[in-house]
């Protein structure tokens, strides 16, 4: 290969690499960042003076007040918010008691007896916890028509989930052209002289090759050892001599 063909094709490679790092970075900030689309939440941060903190891709469907957490025994009154990705209850004493589910983590949804009676029944997957959490709403057709809501739109959100990962792609077009075809970058060489090395081997040779004070080289941005008068850099690291 050529010294400008190799450094270019070095070029190109280490751009890509560059690339493949940043984009990296880029989907790990985006997955964590994100992880209220997948994640069950207790007691989180997820609403802000009873306003649900709504997430991008998230859009808000209904709001009912007056929904009763059945989790102790008396039952928390607060409100129930219904989105397009998840369900939020809060109450409404304490806005710090809450539970954020979303779809991806709903095992199933039913409307069943309860010791507080008519209640709907909400099971997450065995992989966030398998929580049941029972809510109680009055009338009892207000409860039906919450159980619709939720039911239809587990059921879309289960056809078209929605991970909250948003990346998009740079264009091809933004990267440096790459020569997809390397082969015709060599060239044959024949060294029937043994020309190849001899330059190294003669400055190595040279005076027994004495240590020489280092020098701060700013092409290799390192410090080397001063050359000796006649060589440069570029010949000695030069694979074909010119």
């Amino acid at each position: 290969m050529k010294p400008s063909n190799l450094l270019s094709y070095i070029k190109q490679k280490t751009a890509c690499g560059i690339q493949r790092i940043s984009t990296t970075k880029t989907k790990m900030l985006a997955y964590n960042s994100s992880k209220l689309y997948r994640e069950l939440k207790l007691r989180g941060a997820v609403v802000q003076h009873k306003q649900l903190k709504v997430l991008p891709q998230e859009q808000v469907f209904s709001t009912m007040h007056g929904v009763f957490n059945l989790s102790s025994d008396q039952g928390s009154l607060g409100t129930f918010i219904v989105t397009n990705v998840r369900f939020v209850w809060f109450a409404d004493m304490n806005e710090g008691f809450n539970v954020s589910l979303p779809y991806l983590q709903v095992e199933s949804i039913c409307i069943r007896e309860s010791k507080f009676g008519i209640a709907l029944v909400i099971t997450s997957t065995e992989s966030s916890g398998g929580f049941i959490l029972g809510f109680k709403v009055d009338p009892e057709e207000k409860m039906k028509t919450l159980y619709k809501e939720l039911t239809s739109l587990h059921t879309i959100y289960s056809s078209k989930p929605i991970f909250g990962v948003e990346y998009k792609w740079c264009s091809s077009k933004n990267l440096p052209e790459q020569n997809h075809n390397l082969v015709e970058d060599f060239d044959a060489v024949e060294d029937t002289k043994n020309e190849i090395g001899n330059t190294i081997a003669a400055y190595l040779a040279d005076e027994g090759h004495k240590d020489r004070p280092p020098v701060y080289n700013n092409e290799l941005g390192l410090a080397i050892e001063t050359l000796k008068e006649g060589y440069t850099l570029q010949k000695l690291w030069e694979v074909i001599p010119s």
